[in-house]
């Protein structure tokens, strides 16, 4: 039997389920429990593997508190219309949300936003923006 792989939608729907879950901190167990599902459900749906049907998604909206269109934002311009870029002849530029729907990526983004003061969040801003420019010329500090 061929497995079929997720449908791209489905894994950044999923993504963004994840990614709200872990910023209000709720287990996936407490999320499914919410759902009358198991937590092996919830990891599905997560992962993509599962999609996630229009009433679910609402209720998963309702208890994460959030919109419903929250878990589209962000898709990209390619799989939103079919894989036309319009008038375009390039691929629309873009953020990858990838990375923020990851463990590190919420951990990062909620230590970031708990630095109060302004002056230091630019300071440490500054100081990953000199790291990644070192990264990309191959220096090393």
């Amino acid at each position: 039997m061929v497995r079929k792989s997720p449908n791209p939608i489905d894994i950044h729907v999923g993504g963004r389920v994840r990614m709200r879950r872990m910023l209000i901190g709720m287990s996936q167990e407490k999320l499914g429990e919410q759902l009358g599902l198991t937590f092996q459900q919830v990891q599905k749906y997560e992962k993509g593997a599962n999609r996630i049907g229009a009433s679910r998604l609402f209720e998963i909206s309702r208890i994460l508190g959030v919109p419903v269109d929250f878990f589209f934002e962000g898709l990209d311009a390619a799989a939103q219309n079919g894989g036309s870029n319009g008038f375009s002849d390039t691929k629309e530029a873009g953020f990858d949300l990838d990375v923020l729907t990851t463990s590190e990526g919420i951990q990062l983004n909620s230590a970031f936003f708990s630095i109060r003061e302004p002056a230091v969040r630019k300071r440490v801003l500054d100081l990953v923006k000199t790291l990644g420019k070192s990264e990309e010329l191959g220096e090393s500090l």
